[in-house]
């Protein structure tokens, strides 16, 4: 058994403006700052640093002489880019440390093509929050929310939600006791089902112990850190969001790609609800258990629980996307999954992941 930090840090170091009540309100603000932000490419020997006027600051300056502000962030990976530490430049007077920018960017290494992330802010404030190397797959924060939304709701009244206080359900998520939590670096939530807690024999001292069910889930659009989910079973979360007596823990990181968050969450949400119906084994184990259950009857497994037109459809989409045929549970579950990719509404495409998650009760 362990405790566990990561929220109760995040509870800890959040401003206000970075707390959240519901996925729905973390969903509505990422999407603003989405809205008001573009991607870029640039040559490194295209950007170049600026002191401002006041030689108080640096402001990065793009091929066009567009001015953009760094964060202390974005500071931070451009003075890796450039090969200087960051840490030391940040004792320097500003045209200084344009000059120490511009000889690592422009003259020290071989021109590369350099990731810009640029937000809009009020006026024509233009900061920069990310500077990346040229392979960076950003994975945006409100696709990864908008995706538990689907699965999971709105964080405050579905199975999983923003955990109590000592076992006791909130009366209401506030600012104060909330564990959704996102910036303009990163994002991190904290959902729990303490309703439909499981019975794990041996608990202590022999005796049989109920446990609820937990999972964290991370993200940085700007490269500070990459997609994480851990899930856990525990006995109760304390008031400053310490999570106590947690067991099977397992996280799995995804790198960012393009098609990471759906992909991921696609295949991962099966595996929690299945976790959360019934089993104390962590995702890792659930999905090992499907990936060697072989079936004998593809057609007849999966037309029994979707009919067969559809067990028909599920089967082509599963060897159009893996090169071949169904062959295990897990094969049937991520064929369902990708099959669910093309339902257009929401609810129903809920509804059949869903479904799809129970076929991993096969393999239990």
């Amino acid at each position: 058994m362990a405790e566990l930090m990561q929220a109760s840090r995040q509870w800890a170091s959040r401003p206000p403006e970075e707390r959240f009540v519901s996925l729905l309100e973390m969903e509505s603000k990422l999407k603003e700052l989405r809205l008001n932000s573009r991607a870029s490419v640039f040559s490194s020997r295209d950007l170049s640093a600026v002191p401002t006027d006041d030689n108080q600051g640096i402001l990065i300056e793009g091929p066009n002489g567009n001015h953009a502000t760094p964060t202390n962030w974005s500071f931070s990976q451009l003075s890796n880019l450039s090969g200087a530490p960051a840490a030391y430049l940040r004792t320097l007077p500003a045209p200084l440390v344009a000059d120490c920018l511009n000889y690592g960017l422009k003259v020290e290494r071989d021109a590369t093509d350099t990731g810009v992330l640029l937000t809009r802010r009020s006026g024509d404030v233009v900061e920069l929050r990310a500077a990346t190397g040229p392979r960076y797959g950003r994975i945006w924060n409100v696709d990864v929310v908008r995706a538990l939304i689907e699965r999971f709701g709105d964080g405050v009244s579905g199975s999983f939600r923003v955990p109590g206080e000592f076992g006791q359900a909130l009366s209401s998520v506030t600012s104060e006791n909330t564990t959704l939590f996102a910036g303009d670096r990163d994002m991190f939530v904290f959902l729990a089902d303490e309703q439909n807690r499981i019975t794990v024999p041996d608990r202590r001292d022999g005796k049989s112990g109920e446990l609820a069910r937990g999972f964290f889930v991370t993200n940085s659009e700007t490269g500070a850190g990459a997609l994480k989910i851990k899930t856990f079973l525990f006995d109760y979360v304390c008031k400053n969001r310490i999570v106590w007596g947690a067991q099977e823990l397992e996280e799995i990181s995804i790198r960012h790609t393009a098609s990471a968050p759906d992909r991921f969450l696609e295949e991962a949400a099966p595996a929690l609800l299945a976790f959360s119906k019934s089993s104390a084994a962590n995702v890792s184990n659930v999905i090992a258990s499907a990936q060697s259950t072989k079936l004998d009857k593809v057609n007849a497994f999966l037309s029994g629980r979707f009919g067969p037109r559809i067990a028909e459809r599920i089967a082509v989409v599963h060897q159009g996307e893996e090169g071949r045929p169904i062959e295990t549970v897990w094969d049937a579950v991520t064929g369902a999954t990708a099959y669910a990719r093309s339902i257009p509404w929401t609810a129903e495409r809920v509804q059949f992941e869903a479904l799809a998650g129970e076929l991993l009760e096969e393999a239990a």
